[in-house]
């Protein structure tokens, strides 16, 4: 079995490589290697928008989740994937295009000034690592549990995979090679479905719910506080990252982009309630046994063999890959973009897309490291989301429609909320020793201080303004 998936990995890691360099072009300038030059279609936006998406925490941890608490895990990764590109589609897209920016700081720094500039880009390349880092850990535990390695072993064969293709075709392999995986990913999930259809019933999941004490397996409002805080932490989170941002803006028209976000919201309604219910299905499969963690590791290990197990392994794998690049890509892009080209502003051409190789080893180098510390994958990628959700959602929304500077609301704001983030992403890492509201019960106190910063710098500009016009007409 070990060296059957071994084979299966080989050839699929072979597979994205080679397609990666097929459909590698030349990069002349910064836009070619992290847009692709603004000009890809609506159905490449829509297929590596929904592949990076759909990575580790969708099928290992929403699995987990429903085998364990039944059709409410679809709040987890769902309601918030569905809402975020349902946001965007309807109220942002158009706006974000009409921006005459690059990277998401160039606004920063017209609504705020550069100062925040620099806050800012630290926020995102922070973000994009540990976003990045998650995924880390997923492939590392994932490999582990099946090719026998060392978890640093696996950590270390995914992560240099992923590396090489970004590294050498830009954002235009990320998006190509996150449409071949999400394909696969989309055969693995649905075989696996239909799979346990046959062998389980919706009666044989309320039997063994009630045998197991599990009463409201069918409450899709169960623990709705904590599904309500995670829905706002990753709506708010996802709505301004640079992920989704960076594809809009590589579309070729508004009306692609929207395309692809509509069908997006579509594609992750079925897709979150198909690996739902793959959890769900699983509990009279296993009935009464101790399953391991992730659960889709012990459904290949134990219940499905041959071809079908080759499929959902690297399906697997796929979801995990999709997502990693892509985190790397964006943080790299800021990285080049919003600090190297701020010291250095006079590197063009082909000499700064060298520099985005670099940026690109980097990121993922820093992921890599946070990799090593972190165990789990859903408090990591939640760790990622307090970042943007608390320290950047605000502001990030209000510099859409802002017509005029806010430099110290920009700073309270982005200040308070991302330090608030920082010290709990340290006592996370076991830094600092504090009493403080883990994820998701952070983010409200988070978002306030964010709110509470951005209110108090626009009120005293404005204050200050209407005085000097009060002192200037006297």
């Amino acid at each position: 079995m070990k060296l059957e998936l071994f084979l299966f990995l080989f050839v699929y890691f072979l597979l994205v490589l080679v397609v990666s360099f097929v459909f590698s072009k030349k990069m002349k300038n910064l836009e070619d290697f992290f847009l692709a030059s603004r000009n890809l279609p609506a159905f490449i936006i829509y297929l590596s928008l929904s592949a990076s998406w759909f990575g580790a925490t969708s099928t290992l941890v929403s699995a987990d989740e429903a085998y364990k608490t039944g059709v409410s895990s679809f709040w987890i990764m769902g309601v918030p994937a569905v809402l975020t590109v349902l946001l965007l589609a309807f109220f942002l897209a158009r706006p974000i295009r009409r921006l005459p920016i690059t990277s998401l700081p160039d606004l920063v720094e017209m609504r705020y000034g550069r100062t925040v500039r620099h806050l800012a880009s630290l926020l995102i390349i922070w973000y994009m690592a540990v976003l990045a880092s998650s995924q880390m850990v997923a492939i590392g535990h994932f490999l582990k549990s099946f090719l026998g390695t060392s978890y640093f072993t696996g950590l270390v064969l995914g992560t240099a995979v992923v590396l090489v293709y970004s590294v050498f075709g830009g954002f235009f392999s990320v998006a190509v090679t996150d449409s071949l995986q999400f394909f696969l990913l989309v055969v693995g999930i649905f075989s696996l479905f239909f799979f346990l259809s046959g062998s389980t019933s919706l009666k044989d999941i309320s039997f063994f719910a009630s045998e197991a004490g599990k009463s409201q397996y069918f409450n899709i409002f169960f623990d709705l506080k904590r599904n309500f805080l995670t829905v706002l932490s990753f709506t708010l989170a996802w709505t301004i990252s640079p992920i989704a941002w960076q594809r809009i803006q590589a579309a070729r028209s508004d009306r692609g982009a929207r395309q692809a976000l509509f069908a997006a919201s579509g594609t992750f309604f079925l897709f979150y309630g198909v690996v739902v219910f793959i959890g769900m299905l699983s509990l009279p499969v296993f009935q009464s046994q101790r399953v391991g963690i992730p659960l889709l590791s012990e459904i290949i290990s134990t219940k499905s063999g041959g071809f079908l197990a080759g499929i959902l392994f690297v399906a697997i794998v796929a979801a995990i890959m999709s997502t990693m690049d892509t985190a790397i890509n964006t943080g790299a892009f800021s990285l080049t973009r919003d600090v190297y080209q701020q010291i250095f502003p006079s590197r063009r051409g082909k000499g700064i897309v060298l520099v985005g190789r670099l940026s690109t080893f980097l990121v993922g180098g820093m992921a890599f490291l946070m990799a090593t510390k972190f165990q789990s994958i859903l408090k990591t990628l939640g760790l990622a989301s307090e970042i943007m959700a608390e320290g950047f959602f605000i502001p990030g929304v209000a510099m859409i429609f802002l017509k005029k500077k806010l430099p110290l609301a920009g700073f309270l704001s982005l200040s308070l909320g991302g330090g608030f983030s920082l010290i709990g992403f340290l006592c996370e890492m076991k830094l600092l020793s504090l009493s403080w509201p883990s994820w998701p019960y952070s983010v409200p106190y988070g978002l306030s201080l964010c709110l509470a910063g951005f209110l108090t710098g626009f009120f005293i500009e404005k204050y200050i303004k209407t005085k000097k016009v009060i002192n200037s007409s006297s």
